[in-house]
């Protein structure tokens, strides 16, 4: 069965799977819940968030190049050296 490729894209049986994202759907709803969290004012901040990076057009894309940018001067060597220490060594 682990050479099934539901299951393998599950990570195991689907409805074992399915049970457990149920369990924790629940548990974390509860502890949102508790702090005071609604579905729907995620869904509307979601529509916020949306709306402000629309309404501030391309100093939207501006202000994302740059923090890429400014991430991957730190990201890209530190992948790019540690790609190089686990290189297979050619005997």
């Amino acid at each position: 069965m682990a050479t099934d490729p539901v299951s393998r894209f599950f990570g195991g049986s689907p409805l074992a799977v399915l049970g457990r994202l149920v369990l924790v759907s629940i548990l974390v709803g509860v502890i949102l819940s508790a702090l005071g969290l609604d579905p729907f004012d995620i869904v509307h901040s979601l529509e916020r968030l949306a709306q402000s990076i629309w309404n501030m057009g391309f100093d939207a894309i501006r202000w994302i190049w740059r923090y890429l940018l400014l991430g991957a001067v730190i990201v890209v060597p530190i992948w790019l050296i540690l790609r190089l220490i686990n290189a297979p060594r050619g005997k």
